[in-house]
């Protein structure tokens, strides 16, 4: 079992733990595929590969249309149909619909700002890491008025590398001036899962994210929760019941 009985500060993760931002993706993909004149979509195809970040979300996804039956033939004939060919144009045009539309389509879930305020009141620091690019998060946060909960916020494009490597995480905690071991990742997928462990931080996971179709529950975790609203009874009751085992021992 993780202990969470230390906590000096939060990291939170931010599509799928604090925002539902499945609406703003679809949009912009949709839009972003038309220009491309490949065929729509699916959403839960976009659903599932959310969460390692932006080019590797267009990559996965251009590749998968344009090995569709009705696309391939066409790649046979023309050969710059590859994702390679048309990858500086997609992101181009998904930055472009992205920022257009960016929190549009997106609402902040049930219990996240009741949980961010609890923690804020307590003083506790936090900070906002994510794969998604700096400029799209920064501009969510403030749309959504999320922004004065944190301190450091780090996107996708902040480092050399994204979670699930550990660097985001240990970059973030020594932002933060917090021992990884005391400072507590919450996040939605086994990205954040994977990144905490290997930077030694502990992890809560919300069970209503994006685990690219796959059960978060059955990713290690410190505890998982069906609404952030409980995150702060459950530092509080393990921070009491840490002070309670170091009276006895005394």
């Amino acid at each position: 079992m993780q202990n969470l009985t230390d906590i000096e500060a939060v990291i939170f993760d931010l599509d799928g733990t604090l925002v539902h931002t499945l609406g703003d993706f679809q949009v912009a993909l949709h839009r972003t595929m038309a220009d491309l004149d490949l065929p729509p979509v699916s959403d839960a195809l976009i659903e599932q590969t959310i969460g390692k970040g932006s080019e590797h979300l267009i990559r996965t996804l251009l590749a998968h249309q344009i090995n569709r039956p009705e696309v391939k033939g066409v790649g046979q004939v023309c050969p710059a149909l590859s994702v390679d060919a048309l990858f500086s144009r997609a992101w181009q045009r998904y930055q472009h619909h992205y920022l257009t539309i960016n929190g549009q389509f997106a609402d902040v879930y049930p219990g996240a700002v009741e949980a961010l305020e609890a923690l804020a009141a307590q003083g506790m620091p936090m900070a906002c890491l994510t794969n998604k690019p700096l400029a799209f998060a920064q501009a969510l946060l403030k749309e959504k008025s999320l922004a004065h909960f944190f301190g450091p916020v780090f996107g996708g494009d902040s480092f050399e590398r994204k979670k699930p490597d550990p660097l985001p995480l240990i970059k973030t905690c020594e932002a933060l001036g917090t021992h990884a071991a005391r400072t507590l990742m919450v996040g939605d997928s086994s990205n954040d899962a994977q990144a905490a462990h290997a930077a030694g931080c502990p992890v809560v996971l919300v069970t209503y994210g994006y685990n690219h179709g796959h059960r978060v529950q059955d990713t290690p975790a410190a505890a998982w929760l069906d609404t952030l609203a409980d995150l702060p009874d459950r530092m509080n009751d393990a921070r009491r019941r840490g002070q309670d085992k170091q009276a006895q021992i005394r």
